[in-house]
């Protein structure tokens, strides 16, 4: 069977093959790909792969032999140029580039990981058997730009600060664009036939767009690294808190900030951590230009509340790094405003480490009250809550510890997960 995947980022393989930097963003494809193909040996599955580029490798083709299970894989590699710096516009020439890339890899199944670019929106349109064409399930953008704002002040939804200007882009454009994918990707869906996600919340919340859609439930195969190593207390940094995002309102990292001040009451050596480049730099003149509204909006919390010195943003973390982030963290929290599945979550749930999250979108599907504690969303006084009664249990902590990871080798169990995928594509394949 011929499976094309269409891609949001180029696989680390190809990357690896082309010499250039791994994307660390959407490492559940890693977790993926590498078991398809070490299955590729059997012949199973002949797998394509089509990504983003820059615009002068708008084309690119190769077939390229990699590593797999001791053994090589064929993957066969195709790029298409989109501005991905601007996903809310739409670029009819995507079209004719994925009714090239059809023509040449002659796909059996077309699978499209995302619904939120607009390249997805161009590939169903390109598709003349939409029924084999199925479309994965990630962030829902139509369901994120209602809540985008994620209960910030007006004006601060509104301002415009230099770098806002300059890029023509502050919260309220923001969220603007969010709807255009949005639109794109209701109009995706309703044009399609398949697709496939993983809870009560994206089924119900897609089907409300398309009552005639075929729903197929799969888990997510998460990257390699996090399914060896588990978490202890012997070895975390006591009373640490660790966020895998924070850089838009979506991801909540306000409400974190709000709710420290009381847990820094009982607790004054609390220290939160957060993944990603430092939103809240103003000591100098060129980093005052480049904060964002969202940004000075942070700063200005951590400067009325005294949180100075217990923020600390680390960078972009790979793999490694982020794995040893969860192991040295004495708690991992997920305070969005709404997600559908967070991988961070599955990440932590894997390596045992104590998660807080909101019971917000489709978290409460795979994340329950035994695996740790579930808070009311956008409420830094129930985070708060939640964060306290954590840490004052510690034999309670060690039993979410201990199921959170058992829950998640099931859910995110890579050969269970490879075999599900293979039905999927052969029940379209085959009707």
């Amino acid at each position: 069977m011929r499976v094309l995947w269409i891609c949001n980022i180029m696989l680390p393989a190809v990357a690896r093959h082309l010499g250039q930097e791994e994307n660390v963003k959407e490492g559940w494809l890693t977790g993926l790909a590498d078991r398809v193909l070490f299955h590729g040996n059997t012949n199973e599955i002949k797998l394509g792969v089509c990504f983003p580029v820059e615009g002068e490798k708008a084309g690119y083709k190769e077939k390229i032999s990699v590593p797999a299970g001791g053994n090589k894989s064929v993957l066969y590699a195709y790029g298409f140029y989109e501005d991905t710096a601007r996903p809310e516009k739409y670029d009819k020439r995507l079209e004719a580039a994925f009714t090239e890339i059809y023509k040449d890899f002659r796909p059996d199944v077309i699978h499209c990981f995302g619904t939120e670019y607009p390249h997805t929106l161009a590939a169903v349109k390109a598709c003349k058997d939409r029924k084999k064409m199925l479309l994965g399930l990630q962030g829902i953008c139509f369901a994120l730009a209602d809540v985008y704002f994620a209960d910030l002040p007006k004006k601060v939804c509104r301002r415009f600060l230099f770098r806002d200007f300059l890029k023509q882009d502050n919260l309220k454009q923001q969220r603007n664009k969010f709807r255009k994918r949005g639109e794109m990707e209701k109009e995706a869906l309703r044009l399609a036939k398949h697709v496939t996600g993983r809870t009560e919340w994206d089924k119900r919340t897609v089907q409300a767009v398309n009552s005639g859609l075929q729903y197929h439930f799969m888990n997510e195969t998460l990257r390699p690294a996090f399914y060896e190593g588990q978490w202890s207390y012997e070895h975390c940094r006591p009373h640490s808190i660790f966020l895998s995002q924070g850089d838009y309102p979506i991801k909540g990292l306000h409400y974190m900030l709000r709710a420290l001040p009381e847990v820094l009451r009982f607790y004054p050596d609390a220290h939160v951590y957060v993944a990603g480049q430092s939103l809240v730099r103003y000591d100098t003149l060129k980093e005052r230009l480049k904060i964002s509204s969202y940004g000075k909006y942070l700063l200005q919390i951590i400067k009325k509340e005294k949180l100075e010195g217990k923020i600390t943003f680390l960078g972009k973390l790979n793999v490694e790094d982020m794995k040893k982030q969860y192991l040295l963290s004495h708690l991992f929290v997920c305070p969005s405003v709404l997600e559908n599945s967070p991988n961070s979550l599955g990440e932590a749930m894997l390596l045992g480490v104590p998660c807080i999250a909101a019971a917000v979108g489709g978290i409460p599907s795979f994340f329950s009250d035994k695996d740790g504690i579930l808070f009311q969303g956008s409420d830094p006084a129930a985070l708060t809550e939640a964060i306290l009664q954590m840490w004052k249990d510690p034999k309670q902590q060690a039993r979410y510890s201990r199921h959170a990871r058992t829950h998640a080798l099931c859910n995110h169990d890579a050969e269970v997960n490879y075999h599900k995928l293979l039905k999927i594509y052969q029940n379209i394949y085959f009707n």
